[in-house]
């Protein structure tokens, strides 16, 4: 794995963002500069697809139309700037479970993404690429031992950078452990860079039923928790009930929208910290969130351009309709204007922490966990945690969709397709979510199938797909 990590890139990274953290907004902006250009020319010289799309000679975005991540997948070959990453090729190595974390060709981190607007991406990064992350994480998003002043991860990127683990610590990520996902991708690199850590560090799938996520918990007894605020809160529940035993100096949770309420349970349920972040598969580490509880944009490393609906660009204090990303560490793949579906908030006024890098906000996915009655003698009920459902429909080759809650032993698949590919596709959703109910405590689920369904999306272009009704 020493391949895709480079000590000599990751320390001149580390410098580069400790200075930035400390210039004046007009160097930041130069730096921006620097970088984009440097981005549009690898683009155009060595990516077939982007040298048509681009303006000769441009070394800003003005003129450059968005792209949708539709677009990139169909022309993935022509899109990366090197002629040997292959689309197909990549798709049978993300297919293996067990080529997890290893690097493709020797020298290229892969993974993909969950397909929560429809259609799966697969990403592929460089070590140059990487160590920016990882400086990112280390620099910025680092917890000091015992204390609370920041945090780690991404709403679907790496949520636990091993680097700023003291020697005590036990790090735990509950995430979904199916696929080649960029925080069980980046985790398991983490791990295998620092052996001396890796008993330390462990990820659980939150694919097992709830009790025997706490039983391996509890055995584990993790200092530091990264998950999803879903899963946090059901996992607080549960410690609040006197099941789960641990005791984690610090909380970390991304991928999902946390709330205030959300954010007060877990921390009273567990008495530590708890700090969110922002990323994606497209681009790791977004934007981290300071002791003063605002999530500052990586601005020096990447350009977020809040829109409304027709594309122009919205200004600070009102929320966009989406937004587009361009990554300035990635010249691999490049990322320019590329929709990322989210709607965020850019705010003008810097923060009182005093770092330069802008604040933002994000609206993001807010889907509902589920609680099925589990049948007598044991009776109760079954949580079904959003993240789990989704991947568990993704894994049956569904991709599009919503899930309603009918009833305490029923459920509402939506599919927007029609004819014979809605038949299988309900055939397969019906069976593999019959499945995972009974899995989870709660056989004999009803599960109806509506087909042909026109499915409502919210303002950030994303379907709420986990719903009670």
């Amino acid at each position: 794995m020493n391949a895709v990590f480079d000590p000599l890139h990751l320390q001149a990274a580390i410098l580069d963002v400790m200075a930035a953290g400390r210039i004046p907004p007009a160097l930041l902006q130069q730096r921006q500069r620097l970088r984009l250009a440097r981005l549009l020319d690898a683009a155009r010289a060595q990516s077939a697809f982007y040298r048509k799309r681009l303006p000769r000679r441009a070394d800003s975005l003005r003129h450059v139309p968005p792209v949708t991540r539709g677009e990139l997948m169909a022309h993935f070959d022509t899109w990366v700037t090197d002629p040997a990453l292959r689309l197909d090729e990549l798709r049978a190595f993300t297919a293996d479970a067990s080529r997890l974390a290893d690097p493709w060709q020797g020298r290229y981190v892969v993974w993909e993404s969950s397909g929560t607007s429809g259609q799966p991406g697969l990403f592929v990064q460089d070590a140059a690429a990487m160590a920016v992350y990882d400086a990112l994480e280390a620099v910025r998003h680092r917890v000091p031992p015992r204390a609370a002043s920041g945090l780690a991860g991404g709403w679907f990127g790496s949520f636990m950078p091993l680097e700023w683990l003291g020697a005590t610590d036990r790090a735990a990520l509950v995430t979904a452990t199916g696929g080649h996902f960029a925080s069980v991708v980046t985790f398991e690199r983490l791990r295998r860079i620092n052996p001396w850590l890796a008993q330390g560090a462990r990820s659980f799938s939150i694919m097992q039923p709830l009790p025997a996520l706490v039983d391996e918990l509890n055995a584990f007894q993790p200092t530091v928790l990264a998950t999803y605020p879903t899963a946090a809160a059901l996992l607080a529940e549960a410690a609040a009930q006197g099941a789960l035993h641990i005791r984690p100096r610090h909380i970390i949770t991304g991928g999902e929208t946390l709330g205030a309420a959300a954010r007060a349970r877990i921390t009273q349920a567990f008495g530590a910290p708890v700090r969110s972040s922002y990323g994606a598969s497209e681009c790791l580490t977004l934007a981290w969130e300071c002791a003063h509880g605002h999530l500052h944009l990586n601005a020096d490393w990447v350009l977020l351009e809040p829109v409304d609906e027709r594309g122009h660009a919205v200004p600070p204090g009102r929320p966009s309709h989406s937004v587009w990303l361009t990554n300035l560490a990635n010249l691999v793949q490049p990322l320019i204007r590329y929709d990322l579906d989210d709607r965020i908030t850019l705010h003008a006024q810097p923060c009182a922490c005093g770092s330069p890098l802008p604040v933002i906000d994000v609206h993001g996915r807010c889907d509902d966990v589920l609680r099925l009655a589990a049948p007598p003698p044991e009776g109760g009920t079954v949580s079904l945690l959003p993240l789990a459902l989704t991947t568990v429909l993704e894994e049956a080759g569904l991709f599009d969709f919503q899930l309603f809650q009918q009833g305490p032993r029923t459920l509402l698949l939506r599919l927007p397709l029609t004819g014979a590919a809605a038949t299988a596709a309900a055939a397969r959703g019906r069976a593999a979510l019959q499945a995972f109910a009974a899995a989870q405590g709660a056989p004999g689920v009803r599960v109806h199938v509506e087909t042909g369904c026109d499915l409502p999306r919210g303002a950030s272009g994303k379907a709420c797909r986990i719903l009670l009704e």
